[in-house]
């Protein structure tokens, strides 16, 4: 049996959003040091601001700005921060109701340790250095001693206008995932028949079909598969796609096709690019073979083999 394979993978891909007018003068306030939220109907102040009443769900437009001090409601140590985070030290996760607010915010608190930081503590932003419309331009929220202070000092949330020089319009926010993936043994072994330019799938013991790639067991009877069968290499296309968008690292000029190929033997349809052909003349039906470049240990694409087209009945209960 072949070593069961692990790897490294990043999914990242970046959103991009308009903002309304609430989110937009929220974001272009904190550039300008200002936090803003929203005043319900009733009179409830909202941080961060929303544009709809999440009781009422009536529309809301009257801003207002609240203090940068508030107070802790809840709070958990994080003892390992990881990429991106707000800090790269240790740091406690907070939900803070800023002083006129009625709604807590969630951010980090810069502590000592976990013994430093407590439910009610009194705290205050740390604005960030280099400002640009986000919510990281609130860096951190620090320990703050207002003892001395009155409680009158504690500011009520007073009307706000909104408006801004160049105000921010729209955010990108790039989510992105790191994991190790592991294909598990029927994959394992898949990946490693193609490196030797073969092409092995697994028999259900009960439907007696042969999928490829296999997954170790199958997914209308339930039952696991260990009997590996060798397939292909020739094959058919079942049905196809014309790509028009050029993809980013992908050095492949568009127009292309990418298509659903049944290989011989194989009870499962796999996909690949379809090469050698004019992609307009690519059709279901079409007979094609892998190609195969120098030290890869997959097929590049597949390309017409000549053959005679493929009877429709033979193929259309994989389509």
């Amino acid at each position: 049996m072949p070593e069961v394979l692990k790897a490294p993978l990043t999914v990242e891909f970046p959103f991009t959003r308009s903002l309304g007018p609430v989110q937009s003068a929220f974001l272009t306030g904190l550039r300008e040091r200002v936090v803003l939220g929203v005043r319900t109907g009733d009179g409830r102040t909202l941080v961060p601001p929303v544009e709809y009443d999440p009781v009422t769900a009536e529309e809301i437009r009257d801003l207002v700005e609240v203090a940068p001090t508030g107070t802790v409601t809840t709070w958990a140590w994080n003892h390992a921060p990881r990429r991106d985070q707000p800090l790269n030290t240790p740091f406690a996760w907070v939900l803070v109701r800023l002083d006129g607010a009625d709604t807590a915010l969630l951010h980090a608190l810069d502590a000592s340790g976990p013994d430093a930081v407590h439910t009610g503590m009194r705290v205050r932003v740390r604005w960030a250095e280099e400002r640009s419309g986000a919510i990281t331009d609130i860096a951190c929220f620090e320990p703050y001693d207002d003892s001395g202070q009155d409680s009158g000092d504690i500011s009520e949330p007073s009307a706000h206008s909104g408006e801004f020089a160049d105000p921010i319009t729209g955010i990108v926010a790039r989510a992105r995932l790191d994991y190790t993936y592991s294909p598990g043994r029927a994959q394992s072994a898949y990946l490693a028949a193609l490196a030797e330019h073969r092409n092995v799938g697994e028999r259900c013991p009960s439907c007696r079909k042969v999928y490829v790639p296999p997954r170790g067991a199958c997914p209308t009877c339930g039952l696991a598969t260990s009997e590996q069968v060798e397939v292909g290499p020739r094959g058919t296309v079942t049905t196809f796609c014309i790509v028009n968008i050029k993809a980013k690292n992908l050095d492949i000029e568009v127009p292309y096709v990418y298509a659903h190929i049944a290989l011989d033997g194989a009870g499962l349809a796999l996909h690949a690019r379809i090469g050698g052909i004019p992609y307009d003349q690519v059709r279901m039906g079409l007979r094609v073979e892998p190609v195969w470049t120098a030290e890869s240990r997959f097929p590049d694409h597949y390309r017409p083999t000549g053959e005679p087209d493929a009877d429709y009945d033979t193929y259309r209960e994989l389509l």
